[in-house]
């Protein structure tokens, strides 16, 4: 056998075994590229949608904080209108008790010298 009838075998069976295989190979790398390019463009839509609900979900978390700045700004200017209210009826209330505390200490300076003046005209 010679060389030449060899290397002919080897060509026959590359080409009879080997080469559709490759071929077939091929066929099956470009079905999966469709499927690749399928999930990339499946992907990117997921990317959109998502951008999409990051959007309005930011929108709504900035409306929500908006509303709660406005409402905390509100109870913030009440409380302050409040303390001011209650400092007023505190310092209302001190002055009467002020005043009460001067009747009193007349009434009883009074009460006393009445005592004495009733002891003197007793004995």
């Amino acid at each position: 056998m010679s060389a030449v009838g060899v290397y002919d075998q080897i060509e026959k069976a590359f080409q009879d075994i080997v080469a559709p295989e490759l071929h077939a190979l091929r066929g099956d790398i470009r079905v999966l590229d469709q499927r690749i390019v399928g999930l990339d463009q499946r992907i990117v839509g997921l990317d959109q949608k998502i951008d999409g609900v990051d959007q309005r979900l930011s929108e709504k978390i900035d409306g929500v904080d908006a509303r709660l700045a406005t409402k905390i700004d509100g109870l913030r200017s009440e409380t302050v209108s409040m303390k001011a209210e209650l400092l007023a009826e505190i310092r209302r209330l001190d002055t009467r008790m002020d005043g009460m505390d001067r009747e009193l200490r007349t009434a009883i300076d009074i009460r006393e010298r009445l005592a004495a003046l009733e002891a003197r005209r007793a004995s």
